[in-house]
């Protein structure tokens, strides 16, 4: 992995509160990408298959639906994924991702299966596959988003007395211990140094503050684990996910994010995935 002096030279400096866009995540791969080695464009391709995900399981629902173009994979080739797998032929990592043809396999085998939340299922191999990448900040980034979502859909769950196990994504020490303690803390306080701020954020009732707290503990922890990152690609993801939470709220007033909180705690009362845009 390279040295960016110019490129990290040339960024600006981001808030949350920023009210506007420097460039979209669209941008920042045409932007980008030419200057990075391809070692270096393969990790912060790890972030826009979220979008891929999203796509995928639209274009299983309806194969006409329209799809986030932030995605890697264009519209043909997640449908001609989809068609081989359901068909039972085999797919190369080269044509989509192997955490997505493991994850086909099995929505073909139980397609109607209401039991299953694929959109859990996919997150699980996605997270899976992540925490396999060799890049230590990359690994340290995806765990603590996944511990971040997995104990605020807990705490929400056990509020709403709901059943906290079937909820948790992920397979780690700290999604067993949310599956299975009783504690009150789960038994994690003495492990997540950044417990206290996420209760305090889980109960916030102003639903888009409780969102935009959350955001802010994100942003601090990129801040403190880049301090000595100075003209590295782990400089330029922390660019790349700021640039992501600015770009998520520029557009959500508050009225609008309100209404779509509430739908997550309905969603989870009926025991249906959180949409992944709010994970």
């Amino acid at each position: 992995m390279g040295k960016y002096y110019y490129l990290i030279a040339g960024l600006p400096e981001l808030a949350l509160d920023d009210n506007k866009l420097y460039c979209t995540l669209a941008d920042f791969r045409d932007e980008y990408y030419p200057f990075l080695s391809s070692q270096d464009r393969k990790l912060l391709d790890l972030f826009y298959l979220q979008f891929d995900n999203q796509n995928l399981l639209k274009l299983l629902k309806d194969r006409d639906a329209a799809i986030d173009l932030r995605g890697i994979y264009s519209k043909d080739s997640l449908q001609e994924g989809i068609s081989l797998m359901k068909e039972g032929a085999e797919m190369s990592e080269s044509q989509l991702p192997s955490y997505m043809s493991v994850f086909l396999t099995e929505y073909f085998k139980e397609p109607l299966d209401a039991s299953v939340l694929w959109d859990d299922r996919l997150s699980a191999l996605y997270y899976a596959y992540a925490l396999r990448c060799k890049n230590r900040f990359m690994v340290d980034w995806f765990d603590f988003n996944l511990t971040v979502n997995n104990v605020l859909i807990a705490l929400t769950a056990r509020k709403y007395k709901l059943d906290v196990s079937s909820q948790i994504v992920g397979e780690t020490p700290v999604c067993d211990a949310l599956r299975t303690s009783n504690a009150r803390d789960f038994g994690l306080s003495g492990s997540i140094d950044y417990w206290e701020q996420l209760v305090k954020a889980g109960e916030t009732e102003d639903l888009v503050e409780r969102e935009k707290k959350i955001d802010q503990l994100r942003w601090n922890w990129l801040e403190e684990h880049s301090v000595f990152e100075y003209f590295t690609i782990e400089r330029i993801i922390v660019f790349f996910q700021q640039l992501s939470m600015i770009e998520r709220w520029i557009p959500l007033d508050k009225e609008k994010g309100n209404k779509m909180f509430r739908s997550i705690i309905a969603a989870l009362k009926d025991e249906v995935q959180i949409p992944e845009e709010f994970r």
